[in-house]
């Protein structure tokens, strides 16, 4: 008996489904531009976004160079958004604010693309490539609407992004580190400094230059020995007067020291030579 309830509810329940879809499918069949523009706002409205974003399709090309074309193509846009299609979504919203130059909506449509980029952008141990686009388009948002209430938004978001892609710096220069590829380690660190001076990590960056630049020198040939340690010693130098009470004065003068007794040994063999 119960059995036998259980069947005629899930019979009903897919009866229910198969009817509703079947009057999507109707209204979607029927050619009724004005109904279909109308039922896609509705589905928008009430979040159903996969209906309301194939209903649009439908009519878009229809409504073209009238008046509700240019909400449509922005709504169109959001259900992609929405729907985490972010790749489809920073590509409609871009191209929203080509064609309806004009629009209030363009602004927001621009912020848009370059956060749909923002959605896409991985953890620091992948590719940052989507990084670097959102950081362009939100620098383009603020450049283009420096008065906009959203440029306090995009600053911020350019610096998580900007902090993502410096952590992925370092994160490969400790790799060569760890892979004992010093020199490789030293032009990494380097080159975060170059392109992030404003790292509050400067001094931890410039403690593992020495460190890397120090087994470097050690791990190099007898002759080039003697000027690469010389570079160590310069580096040292720099790094004591830019930080004098450095977290890391113990392991300087530790590798000072070393560096100290390597040169002059370096020294009294080649004066017995």
């Amino acid at each position: 008996m119960h059995k036998r309830i259980a069947v005629l509810i899930s019979i009903t329940f897919f009866l229910l489904l198969a009817s509703c879809k079947t009057e999507f499918e109707k209204l979607r069949a029927s050619g009724d531009v004005k109904t279909l523009t109308t039922k896609a706002f509705e589905y928008y409205e009430q979040e159903e976004y996969n209906k309301a974003q194939i209903l649009f399709e439908s009519i878009l090309g229809s409504i073209r160079g009238k008046t509700e074309s240019e909400k449509a193509y922005f709504y169109y846009a959001y259900t992609q958004y929405h729907q985490q299609k972010y790749i489809l979504a920073s590509f409609y919203f871009k191209d929203f604010s080509s064609k309806f130059l004009n629009s209030e909506f363009r602004e927001e449509a621009e912020f848009m693309t370059a956060f749909s980029h923002y959605k896409l952008s991985p953890s620091h141990r992948l590719d940052q490539t989507y990084s670097e686009k959102s950081i362009e388009g939100f620098q383009l948002f603020v450049n283009t609407y420096p008065n906009s209430t959203r440029v306090e938004e995009c600053n911020k978001l350019i610096d998580n992004l900007r902090k993502k892609q410096e952590i992925k710096a370092y994160a490969e220069g400790e790799l060569y580190f760890n892979l004992k590829n010093y020199e490789s380690a030293v032009k990494s660190f380097e080159n975060l400094l170059k392109d992030f001076p404003e790292t509050t990590d400067s001094e931890k960056v410039r403690y593992m230059i020495i460190r890397s630049f120090y087994l470097y020198a050690e791990n190099s040939f007898v002759s080039k020995q003697p000027e690469r340690f010389k570079e160590v010693v310069d580096r040292m130098e720099e790094f004591n007067d830019k930080y004098p009470k450095s977290r890391f004065s113990k392991e300087i003068t530790t590798i000072s020291k070393n560096t100290n007794k390597i040169i002059k040994e370096l020294r009294n063999e080649g004066y017995q030579i």
